[in-house]
């Protein structure tokens, strides 16, 4: 059986992985990264992208399943989302100019990534 730092790191390591590949996925949309990982403790944002008049927060969630990558967005999850965008708004107040809209990039193995925008509203 693996360490928990072992599973930790290699759980961190698929986390950046599915990241990139959505930043790629999404980039090839026409958005533009603005900031990665933006939280820390307590909840963070995994992307944060621009297109047009859109500033979208990205919840990036990497399953067996599509699926269950879906049903990884959980309440708790979008009050934790939630809080650190408005922590972030907080620091880019130019942003509130913007349409805000809350997606998610649904990762699985040898599937194409699913992206939904305004996967959630948001209650800011």
């Amino acid at each position: 059986m693996a360490s928990r730092s072992h599973r930790a790191r290699r759980a961190g390591l698929a986390g950046r992985r599915g990241e990139w590949l959505a930043v790629l996925y999404l980039s090839a949309k026409g958005y533009r990264l603005l900031e990665r990982r933006f939280g820390g403790k307590g909840g963070e944002i995994d992307l944060i992208m621009a297109r047009g008049d859109d500033i979208v927060f990205v919840e990036v969630k990497a399953r067996a399943a599509l699926d269950a990558a879906a049903a990884a967005i959980t309440a708790e999850k979008r009050r934790l989302i939630e809080a650190r965008i408005r922590q972030w708004l907080a620091r880019n107040p130019w942003a509130m100019q913007r349409h805000l809209r809350a997606d998610a990039v649904f990762l699985a193995p040898w599937r194409l990534p699913r992206h939904v925008p305004a996967v959630f509203e948001l209650v800011l």
